[in-house]
C-alpha cells in the first residue's frame, strides 16, 4: 500500500463535511449551479469588515520593513499583546502576552495544545454533537477520544456524564461554545460546575485536567446573549480560536491559543506549546495576518445578518415540521432526522437537490446540519425543495 494503513482508514472514514461538499460539486455539473442548495460546509459568505479592507490596504501601500520575515516562534509581540488586551478586557484577569501564541487557524492551535500536553494513551473527553476532525487531531498525538453525550434534548452540558468519564487517564475536556453542530451557549453557570469539577480533582489527586475551549464562533451570538469567557470560570482551561468565523478570514488560517493565566502550569505550559507549535510546522501564523488582525481585536463581521438567515430557516423549517433547538449563535442548525437513518435522509435530500451533513458525522446519529452561512436568497429559493422534502419525508406541517 501506497500509503499507512491508519490514513487509509481514516481516509475510508473520514469527513462527511468534505464528502457532500464534493457530491455538491458532482451536481452543480449535472444541474447548474442556480438549482443546487448546498447547505454543507461552514464557509462564510460575508465578507470581513470594512476595518479589515483598511488595514489590508494601509499596509499594502506602506509596507514595513521586514514584515514578511520570520518572528519569535509564538508570534508578534505586538499583536500577542492585542490578543491579551483584548482577553483582559472579557474575562477580567490579567492575560498577558506571554500567555499567547498566534497560530494557524484554530485546527492548528488545537493540534499545538493536544501535542503539548498528551502522553500516547491518555484521553481527551470530547463532548457529543462534536466537531468531526476533533478524533482525528487527538489521534495525532497518541491521545484517545472518549465520548460523552450532552443533553439529548437541550445539548447542554451534562456535568454528571463528564465526571462519571473522567478516570486516571483523562488528560483533557475539548468544548466548543457556540457550539458546531448545534449552535448553542454553554452558560456561565455550567462552565463553572465544570471548573469546579475539574479543580476538586485536582485537588484530591494531583490531577491536573485541562478545559480546552475551542471558541470561533463567540463572536457570533443572537438575541443579545453573551458567550461566558471561560477563564474565570475554568482555571485549568485554554483557549483556541480564529479569526475564520468573525472576521470572515477562514481561508487566512490565522487564529490564537491562551493559556489561563490563572494555572499554576501557565508558563511551562507556553514553554511546551511554543516548541509544539515550531516542531509541527505551523511556524509562523501568517506574518501578514497577524499584522492585520492586531487592530481588529473588537471587530467582527455584521452578526444581524446570520442571525436573520436562522429567523427565516427556523420560522419555516417548524412550520414544516421538523424538530431542532433554536441556536443561540454560530450558523448551524442540527434538527432530528424525520427518519431513523440519517444518512438516508440525507441521501434523500440530494433527491430533492438540498446537501446537508448527516449527524453520524458529528458523533451524533438521527439529526442532520444545515450550515446556513450561504446567501440568502439561496435559501430562500430553497424553501419549495425543503416543503417536497419535508412531505416526502412523512413530516406534517
Amino acid at each position: 500500500m501506497a500509503i499507512a494503513m491508519k490514513i487509509a482508514g481514516h481516509i475510508s472514514r473520514s469527513s462527511w463535511i468534505r464528502k457532500m461538499f464534493e457530491e455538491g460539486e458532482r451536481l452543480r455539473q449535472e444541474y447548474g449551479a442556480d438549482k443546487i442548495y448546498d447547505f454543507t460546509l461552514g464557509n462564510p459568505d460575508v465578507e470581513p469588515p470594512e476595518a479589515f479592507q483598511r488595514e489590508l490596504l494601509e499596509l499594502a501601500m506602506n509596507p514595513l520593513p521586514g514584515m514578511h520575515r520570520y518572528m519569535n516562534n509564538a508570534g508578534y509581540t505586538e499583536t500577542r499583546a492585542a490578543v491579551a488586551a483584548k482577553l483582559s478586557k472579557d474575562s477580567g484577569l490579567d492575560v498577558t502576552a506571554g500567555h499567547i501564541i498566534m497560530t494557524c487557524g484554530a485546527g492548528g492551535a488545537l493540534n499545538v495544545v493536544l501535542k503539548t500536553i498528551l502522553n500516547p494513551g491518555e484521553e481527551v473527553i470530547i463532548l457529543a454533537p462534536f466537531f468531526v476532525e476533533y478524533k482525528f487531531y487527538i489521534d495525532n498525538h497518541g491521545g484517545v477520544p472518549v465520548e460523552v453525550w450532552t443533553n439529548h434534548e437541550t445539548f447542554q452540558l451534562d456535568i454528571d456524564a463528564i465526571a462519571k468519564a473522567i478516570n486516571s487517564r483523562t488528560r483533557a475536556i475539548l468544548i466548543c461554545s457556540p457550539n458546531n453542530p448545534t449552535g448553542v451557549i454553554y452558560p456561565e453557570e455550567s462552565l463553572r460546575q465544570l471548573g469546579d469539577v475539574l479543580k476538586k480533582i485536582h485537588k484530591d489527586n494531583g490531577h491536573l485536567i485541562y478545559a480546552i475551549s475551542d471558541e470561533p464562533y463567540a463572536r457570533i451570538a443572537f438575541d443579545g446573549k453573551h458567550v461566558p469567557n471561560i477563564f474565570p470560570l475554568v482555571e485549568s482551561s485554554i483557549i483556541v480560536t480564529s479569526h475564520s468565523k468573525d472576521l470572515a478570514l477562514p481561508g487566512e488560517r490565522i487564529g490564537y491559543l491562551a493559556a489561563n493565566p490563572r494555572m499554576d502550569t501557565a508558563m511551562q505550559f507556553m514553554e511546551g506549546a511554543v516548541f509544539s507549535n515550531r516542531v509541527l510546522g505551523f511556524v509562523n501564523a501568517p506574518a501578514l495576518m497577524q499584522r492585520l488582525v492586531a487592530k481588529l481585536q473588537d471587530e467582527s463581521v455584521d452578526i444581524n445578518e446570520y442571525q436573520a438567515k436562522r429567523d427565516l430557516l427556523v420560522t419555516e423549517l417548524t412550520g414544516m415540521g421538523f424538530s431542532m433547538v433554536r441556536p443561540d449563535g454560530a450558523f448551524y442548525l442540527f434538527p432530528k432526522s424525520p427518519l431513523a437513518d440519517d444518512v438516508e435522509f440525507v441521501k434523500l435530500a440530494q433527491k430533492h437537490h438540498i446537501l446537508l451533513v448527516p449527524g453520524a458525522g458529528f458523533g451524533a446519529p438521527g439529526f442532520f446540519r444545515i450550515a446556513y452561512c450561504v446567501d440568502k436568497g439561496m435559501i430562500e429559493q430553497s424553501l419549495p425543495a425543503w416543503r417536497n422534502l419535508a412531505k416526502e419525508a412523512g413530516l406534517k406541517g
